[in-house]
């Protein structure tokens, strides 16, 4: 089976600059970005199951698509902050490929807040017509990502594995964290874990801090099933840890 994470044809890497990797920031892009693929996979689907007039689920189906999307926003906000900035300043040579990782960032921001006023109309009419609107916006929204969030890896992350140190790298990841409250850190972390392979779980929940870990296994593991049994019910819940 093919990694998505794989360049297609035509896509080219920036140039790597010599010396020695320095930080493991491709494999904590991979795993962060595989929740972004499988949640906007999800997301045009987790609309059209909202029957027309179903208010109840349309609030909370679009109070978990707005929980998206504002995970999403931050994450290319820290990485705007924290990550970009310094790669330029230390691979020129990866100019062209920031610009453009920067100009989908732009155009992910630009599709999140067409989607927020038609999401919240929904959420209180839960009509067909905006339904299906806002359906198809996360449809445009998911293929735009799919480019983006393999490209960011494929192309420019292994230079930031050798021009940024791993303290730098976990600032990018701490600039989430710090945006949000520990609940829902602990019943989002289970989707994030879902949607990774089991070697990258253990690596992923190794770098949470400790008080998210206890708390999802105190609370969060519990509060991810349920959730994730009122948006898919009847399917089965994946294995998290």
């Amino acid at each position: 089976m093919t990694d998505f994470f794989t360049a297609e044809p035509g896509e080219t890497a920036a140039p790597l600059p010599p010396g020695p990797v320095l930080c493991t920031g491709t494999a904590g892009m991979r795993r962060i970005h595989r929740f972004f693929l499988w949640a906007y996979d999800e997301a045009p689907g987790l609309v059209r199951s909202t029957a027309s007039g179903d208010a109840t689920r349309a609030a909370y189906v679009g109070d978990v698509l707005g929980n998206f999307d504002r995970t999403l926003h931050i994450h290319h906000e820290g990485e705007d902050l924290l990550m970009y900035p310094q790669l330029a300043g230390r691979a020129p040579g990866c100019a062209l490929h920031i610009a453009q990782m920067l100009e989908h960032h732009r155009q992910v921001t630009e599709r999140i807040n067409l989607i927020e006023p038609v999401r919240r109309r929904w959420m209180e009419t839960a009509d067909a017509a905006t339904r299906e609107e806002l359906a198809e916006r996360y449809e445009e929204l998911s293929t735009l990502l799919k480019v983006h969030l393999r490209r960011e890896v494929t192309e420019v992350m292994p230079v930031v594995d050798r021009v940024l140190s791993e303290k730098e790298m976990n600032a990018v990841g701490q600039h989430g964290i710090d945006q949000f409250d520990k609940r829902f850190l602990v019943s989002y972390l289970g989707m994030v874990l879902a949607t990774n392979p089991p070697q990258d779980r253990r690596e992923l929940f190794k770098e949470i801090p400790a008080p998210v870990r206890l708390a999802y296994r105190v609370v969060g593991r519990r509060m991810h099933r349920r959730q994730y049994s009122t948006l898919f019910p009847g399917r089965e819940i994946p294995a998290t840890l």
